[in-house]
């Protein structure tokens, strides 16, 4: 069963203005099946084959020579020479919608994009499934805080139904979970991660000691939604800070991490300069943390965190499968914290994000400490994302808004 995925109205628009596409993502998350889908009977390659790779090693050139674009062609990132060729025939042809590539985010690969195919390449992030996806919406407007926003929007569940969402929240987002749910939760992801370590941390060559990565990443895994701290895990699992800073540079190139930085407009020593980290798929931070049920995870320690990295990915993903990059930090300093800011034509929109079904003001009295940390900003409209049932209105400038409105 195919979930459509909102970045393919994107990708169609785009064909007719780049000569390649480029979609990366981690491992799984449906970047084949998407071109598949949105660029039917087109030929199929994929460098996964070991018979086209040892081809291509030979020569570089083998793929357009035996090949007529349009073309699609998967895992990319096996093979980067093929970017060279694929720049020459492109500047044969001059023409746009050539080449439809994926690849997993690594290194090699994007090091290749920006030699051979600068100018020539639009990129795409897909991320895996969204609430919005599942439920089969057609609203594909990235989330922002805004009564112009939500005017626009009209979700299909407009109520939080919280079991649903611990369901989902625990199984995670990747597409194969979604479609055959006959499928274990548990071994789908210990393969996963299993795989993810034997392919694709192989391919970086960053990490030597596979075992003590691993607990690096279940550390990881356990603070997600925290602010990153490297010193902290170095003591936890005895690895040098240098070490951990080279493997989390892994675990970004690889897709499996997001660092959302602290907003600032100038030199304050009180703000934060450390990012928070985020992983962007649930299912696997409660595989790594060890949460082996829906109802363990919403009533265990951890929910609130796993419960803010849930919203902070559905509020990325409207971003990505929307083809924009988001404008979206936090704030920190001695006293205050935020969530999430949104900046853009000159405006913060501050947002806090709770596990709870009665907010109230105490929730975003922090807001007010941003005019005067920032006081050549000017302050928009904002909120608090909660598990409440109804949008209303906290005052004239900020909102209850139900998750089901992102």
């Amino acid at each position: 069963m195919y979930i459509k995925r909102h970045l393919s109205k994107v990708l169609l628009e785009t064909r007719a203005n780049a000569p390649s596409i480029l979609v990366t993502g981690a491992r799984q998350v449906g970047k084949s099946t998407l071109l598949k889908e949105t660029f039917k009977n087109l030929c199929y390659v994929s460098l996964d084959d070991f018979t086209i790779l040892s081809k291509l090693r030979d020569d570089p050139l083998f793929l357009v020579k035996s090949t007529s674009p349009p073309l699609i062609i998967d895992e990319v990132q096996y093979a980067p020479d093929v970017m060279r060729s694929i720049k020459l025939r492109i500047d044969t042809k001059r023409q746009n919608g050539l080449y439809f590539m994926t690849g997993s985010q690594s290194f090699l690969l994007m090091k290749g994009v920006s030699e051979s195919l600068a100018g020539r390449v639009a990129l795409f992030e897909l991320l895996g499934l969204s609430s919005r996806e599942l439920d089969g919406e057609s609203f594909d407007k990235p989330f922002f805080p805004t009564s112009e926003y939500f005017a626009g929007r009209n979700p299909a569940n407009r109520s939080v139904n919280l079991p649903t969402m611990w369901k989902r929240i625990h199984r995670g987002y990747m597409p194969e979970l979604h479609a055959n749910q006959n499928i274990d939760g548990a071994i789908f992801y210990r393969d996963y991660f299993r795989t993810y370590i034997e392919r694709d941390v192989r391919a970086l060559g960053q990490v030597g000691d596979e075992i003590s990565f691993s607990k690096f990443v279940a550390a990881l895994a356990a603070r997600t939604g925290e602010l990153l701290n490297i010193a902290s895990i170095s003591r936890e699992i005895g690895i040098s800070e240098p070490t951990l800073k080279k493997w989390l540079s892994v675990l970004r190139a690889s897709n499996i991490i997001h660092l959302m930085e602290p907003f600032s407009l100038n030199a304050n020593t009180r703000v934060a300069k450390t990012p928070k980290v985020y992983f962007f798929d649930t299912g696997l931070v409660c595989f790594l943390c060890g949460w082996t049920s829906p109802h363990s995870l919403e009533m265990g320690a951890q929910s609130g965190s796993i419960f803010e990295t849930f919203v902070v990915g559905e509020i990325l993903k409207s971003y990505y499968n929307a083809g924009r990059m988001p404008p979206l930090y936090y704030y920190r300093d001695n006293h205050s914290e935020i969530d999430l800011l949104f900046w853009e034509n000159g405006l913060l929109h501050p947002v806090e994000i709770k596990k709870t079904s009665s907010p109230n003001s105490k929730d975003i009295r922090h807001f007010r400490v941003l005019q005067t940390a920032f006081p050549n900003a000017r302050i928009g409209e904002g909120g608090i994302i909660c598990t409440y049932d109804s949008l209303l209105s906290f005052d004239e400038r900020n909102n209850i808004i139900p998750l089901g409105w992102i």
